[in-house]
């Protein structure tokens, strides 16, 4: 008996457990990860083309700042009740964007 290796007859030891589970495992996140990157293809396909920027979002991108657009949308707002007239209303918009 002396030399000789003794095979195990039956289930697997805890070695062979822990590898047939990171095989399992390994194998598992590869597929969920192509899953994965496959749906987000599709819905990216899928989706509407980007929508242009709002006129404020333009507007502050030609170097108006927060104030100015926030005079803009309140000359707007008056405007529409009837408390600005149209000349009032370009010549205020005139001043704050400094034409």
């Amino acid at each position: 008996m002396l030399g000789r290796s003794v095979r195990r007859a039956g289930r697997p030891g805890v070695l062979g457990t822990a590898a047939r589970t990171a095989v399992v495992a390994g194998t598992a996140t590869a597929v969920s990860g192509r899953v994965s990157r496959r749906q987000d293809e599709r819905a990216a396909a899928q989706a509407p083309p980007p929508q242009q920027p709002a006129p404020a979002q333009a507007a502050a991108a030609g170097g108006l700042t927060e104030e100015d657009i926030s005079s803009l949308e309140r000359l707007g707002a008056l405007h529409q009740q009837g408390v600005l007239s149209d000349q009032e209303l370009a010549a205020a918009k005139a001043r704050i964007l400094g034409t």
